[in-house]
């Protein structure tokens, strides 16, 4: 157990039988008759639903203990996701919920260390931003408007918004936080997985 005056970001608490991520804390002092507050900005682990709740300074919270372990990507069956120690060989079933966008761009193999709690699979660390191959768009055009964009689809399916001198088979970053083109990778500059 903790205080709420000791929450701190990237801990995770259980507040009313749900687990939540503190993403930000704001401590404020008793002033006259009232009471200190303290807001915390939280994230469900599961659905990702924010809320900011206000705890007195002295209310105790459900601290919970977080182990992170290296997983290896399997696959991928409907919303669930597979993955594996590759020292125990133990697999474990992630809900799609946790990796959000991130799971369309994870291909077998790939290492991805998981946040467990209480032997539950609650979040996964990811990369912001990862690398992929357009396999169709519409031929390159040079325009003098910057604002300009096209659709295009990636090697995985997914389709995204790209500027208009992204042609065919070109290498381009996706941002996994938004789903969205921030960059063309240069082939001289491509990171090799």
């Amino acid at each position: 157990m903790a205080t709420a005056s000791e929450l701190a970001e990237g801990m995770v608490i259980r507040v009313e039988g749900q687990v939540y991520r503190v993403l930000k804390v704001e401590s404020k002092a008793a002033a006259a008759k009232l009471g200190g507050v303290v807001k915390a900005e939280l994230s469900h682990v599961v659905t990702g639903r924010l809320w900011e709740a206000r705890f007195r300074p002295q209310e105790h919270v459900e601290e919970l203990q977080v182990e992170r372990r290296n997983m290896e990507f399997l696959f991928r069956e409907g919303e669930t996701s597979t993955f594996i120690d590759p020292r125990t060989f133990e697999q474990v079933e992630v809900p799609g919920e946790l990796l959000g966008v991130a799971v369309d761009f994870l291909q077998s193999g790939t290492a991805v260390p998981l946040e467990f709690s209480e032997g539950k699979p609650i979040g996964a660390v990811l990369p912001d931003i990862v690398e992929a191959r357009v396999v169709r768009t519409a031929p390159p055009a040079h325009s003098q408007q910057d604002s300009a964009w096209k659709e295009a689809t990636l090697e995985n399916g997914i389709t995204i918004h790209v500027p208009l001198f992204i042609a065919p088979e070109e290498w381009v970053r996706v941002d996994l936080r938004t789903g969205r083109y921030p960059e063309r990778v240069h082939t001289d500059r491509r990171r090799i997985a």
